[in-house]
């Protein structure tokens, strides 16, 4: 469940972090669905960054990564401690 919440605030970080366009929310005109405008052409606010976007991907992927790891690693040590207690409780009764 914990886990679950840190990747809900992760992405809540990261699309906040990410700025929001006007362009993105408003419907292109027709003129540019019919015509290839290079992007080094378009005015600045029709542009969007790939680089921020990017990062942040990457930045997320090894953040989940990075829990996934650390929740095997405890979990591996809970049955590492069970596998130790059953062998005292075997040598204790006398069965090994």
């Amino acid at each position: 469940m914990r886990f679950f919440v840190a990747t809900l605030v992760l992405i809540a970080i990261s699309c906040a972090a990410a700025p929001a366009s006007d362009a993105a929310a408003q419907p292109p005109s027709p003129e540019q669905q019919q015509v290839f405008v290079p992007i080094d052409q378009l005015p600045p606010q029709e542009q969007l960054a790939a680089a921020p976007l990017l990062v942040g991907a990457y930045a997320f992927v090894v953040v989940v990564l990075f829990l996934y790891l650390f929740s095997v690693a405890r979990r591996m040590s809970a049955v590492q401690r069970e596998i130790e207690r059953l062998e005292v409780d075997l040598k204790r009764s006398g069965r090994a």
